[in-house]
């Protein structure tokens, strides 16, 4: 099984590809809904997370109020290193068991994890292959604007705060540019699927 990571910079079409890539047979894990479903109630890092940051983040239904925890560790990176502590191994753990079921059920298959911060967080080396999404940054300004009801600054202040394009490209094999129309977007996504079918077919030999 090829083992491949799904990367970009914030509104480059991340999960546009990864919804091809899953639609072409792709086994996609999509580790930010992980990031999710370990902080729901019973879920691995819910109860250290509550122990950690108090019960004044639970919502009426005990559920954790995620903006309520995002506003307790903004703006600290040891209280936000500690949330990981939690989240990140719990997610890991997922992503194998995902992986290793679907590799006994296909051997020759290929398993993409899309997730923002591969690069950053040194994990694009854990994978066979590094797909990465990019478009222009007026594209991406246009994209958050509309999708996440920011404005211009606000949106510019994300993308200052992630790192460069031009050195997030050095670490992928595939950069399918996102900037025209979707159709553009789909072909390259087919030709990236089709050099890692066989990739996947030349390493179960």
């Amino acid at each position: 099984m090829l083992k491949v990571g799904l990367t970009g910079g914030y509104a480059t079409g991340k999960s546009f590809v990864a919804g091809e890539l899953e639609r072409l047979g792709c086994l996609v894990i999509y580790a930010d809904r992980l990031g999710h479903s370990v902080l729901l109630p019973g879920g691995p890092a819910y109860q250290p997370t509550i122990d950690a940051f108090g019960t004044g983040i639970l919502l009426p239904d005990a559920t954790i109020d995620r903006k309520r925890l995002a506003q307790k560790v903004f703006g600290s990176p040891e209280l936000l290193q500690q949330l990981n502590s939690f989240v990140h191994p719990a997610v890991f753990q997922l992503e194998q068991e995902t992986m290793d079921a679907w590799e006994v059920q296909h051997p020759r298959g290929i398993a993409i994890i899309e997730a923002a911060i591969l690069i950053e967080t040194g994990r694009y080396k854990n994978f066979d292959r590094l797909i990465l999404t990019a478009c222009d940054v007026e594209t991406q300004i246009a994209r958050g604007m509309g999708r996440d009801h920011l404005s211009r600054q606000e949106v510019l202040a994300r993308l200052a705060r992630q790192m460069p394009l031009e050195e997030k490209k050095r670490h992928a094999d595939y950069v399918i540019d996102t900037s025209g129309p979707k159709q553009a977007t789909l072909r390259q996504v087919r030709s990236v699927f089709k050099e890692l079918k066989e990739l996947a077919a030349a390493a179960e030999r």
